[in-house]
């Protein structure tokens, strides 16, 4: 072999690149005869040391690969030199069904921006808090001797369920026992495991317009004919359901995501009662409840649920932060076990020391006193923002105020799609961080409009990023009237 063969590829040291090297040429039949060159002769070849061309020859003969017979060199093995040469020339083997559904996801829009603007009203982001971590810091350290280092319960540490069940019983109005619940990755992982229980391929899932594009595009990947259905300012349209005999139905009923309305107790009523008379599944997220500006949260749709249709999820990642990958499912007694077998079959059970320091943190009452604490900070934020959108922004928005939730939703009365575009570009440019809300919809809607996320952001710096965006509009506005006046020149010519 010549020199040019030995290129190596500067991942870890010299011996392990040449012994890759090596390894190839032994797998793709380039050696000649069955032995490999003379230590010294390829030390020289490459400019290496001996002992780097040693250590590789050790260890392509630790796996087997070669032989070491002293004088008489460095063979090739008998088993390796018989082996079929060179690369298969067939086509590569067709994916899964769930991975060509997989490919073609649409790209998701809902994540931060690479550029991280100085000021980024992105939805997700968590409320900073060095109490927090301090106080988390502690949990784990203790949590350790508490968890052990056994697999844990695939349904979850015990007294984290037990503290999620009381707790669920004072906020949220549902009665159940730490055996209805089953702790997950999140959101994200209940959703799949719910998907995996109910639903088999082609069968109907009804997803709310708009909607979390994450939960769609599960559904979609695991082959769910979804369909639709549109909301208004009192949630779902629930008169659309029934005609679409669907097997799962995904609501956000106490804050619609993103849209904000509430579903109204009539439709709660529907909705359940189609559920029923249909034998048909609610998922019923409740991913930002505890966030209720004017009072008490309202209760969840599965407090009402009389036939146990409703699979009801919570998480962690709004009221604690994200990156803990801890939520919940109140599970119906039927498909209790199903669920409980998916989880094990999916990862073994969430892990067991974050389940402990949260067990913790929710029983010693720290949970709800720092709720208490983020429900205070998130409506001053709140306010700050709405007040200096209606200031710098002035009538050329429609705010949506929902009074809950960690997001607005602003409309533009006379901005167009490429116009939209155009202030989003112009907003990264000043360091502002903008998002639409189309991308959610299925259908999209007549008007363009932002989603606008306030929790990653102090009071001060949402009230700068305000006034940064009435400026955005103000450049968009001298654009539109630049060409007007270019427009009016060229109709006098």
């Amino acid at each position: 072999m010549r020199p040019a063969h030995f290129s190596l590829d500067g991942q870890g040291a010299l011996y392990e690149q040449l012994a890759r090297v090596l390894k190839r040429a032994i797998l793709e039949g380039r050696f000649g005869g069955g032995r490999l060159p003379a230590t010294r002769t390829l030390a020289k070849m490459l400019g290496l040391s001996r002992n780097t061309v040693l250590s590789a020859y050790d260890l392509l003969s630790a796996e087997q690969l070669a032989t070491a017979r002293g004088r008489s060199g460095t063979h090739i093995a008998q088993s390796a030199r018989s082996t079929p040469r060179g690369r298969p020339r067939s086509a590569p083997a067709s994916p899964s069904r769930y991975a060509a559904r997989a490919r073609q996801l649409p790209p998701m829009t809902l994540g931060p921006r690479r550029e991280q603007p100085r000021y980024d009203l992105h939805y997700g982001e968590p409320i900073t808090d060095p109490q927090l971590f301090h106080s988390w810091r502690r949990k784990l350290a203790a949590a350790a001797l508490r968890a052990g280092p056994r697999y844990p319960d695939p349904s979850g540490f015990l007294p984290l369920r037990r503290a999620i069940a009381e707790h669920l019983g004072r906020r949220r109005g549902i009665v159940c026992t730490e055996d209805e619940v089953l702790i997950v990755g999140g959101t994200q992982q209940a959703v799949t495991l719910a998907a995996r229980v109910v639903l088999d391929e082609g069968d109907v899932v009804v997803i709310e317009d708009p909607h979390y594009q994450n939960v769609a595009q599960a559904l979609v990947a695991h082959g769910g004919r979804i369909v639709s259905v549109r909301t208004d300012q009192s949630g779902l349209v629930t008169s659309e359901l029934a005609k679409h005999h669907p097997r799962l139905i995904c609501v956000t009923p106490s804050h619609q995501f993103p849209a904000g309305s509430v579903l109204s107790l009539e439709r709660r009523f529907e909705l359940l009662h189609i559920a029923a008379s249909q034998s048909s599944w609610i998922l019923e997220d409740d991913y930002d409840s505890e966030f209720q500006y004017p009072g008490r949260p309202l209760g969840a749709l599965r407090s009402m649920d009389l036939s146990d249709r409703v699979i009801y999820v919570g998480t962690f990642s709004k009221t604690l932060f994200p990156s803990l990958r801890l939520g919940y499912i109140v599970c119906p007694s039927s498909l209790r076990d199903d669920l409980r077998i998916a989880k094990r079959l999916d990862d073994l059970g969430s892990p067991a020391i974050e389940q402990a320091a949260l067990a913790s943190f929710m029983r010693s009452g720290q949970f709800e006193k720092y709720l208490r604490k983020s429900v205070a900070e998130l409506r001053q934020r709140r306010n700050v923002l709405l007040e200096g959108l209606r200031r710098h922004a002035g009538d050329r928005v429609e705010i949506h105020d929902a009074q809950a939730g960690v997001h607005v939703v602003v409309w533009f009365r006379r901005l167009n799609y490429p116009q939209l575009d155009r202030l989003i570009e112009i907003g990264i440019r000043q360091g502002l961080g903008l998002y639409p809300m189309h991308p959610n919809y299925r259908v999209r809607p007549v008007r363009p409009g932002l989603l606008l996320g306030y929790a990653g952001l102090s009071a001060a710096s949402l009230e700068a990023a305000a006034e940064l965006f009435g400026r955005c509009l103000d450049l968009m506005d001298q654009e539109a009237g630049s060409g007007n006046d270019r427009k009016a020149a060229a109709r006098r010519i």
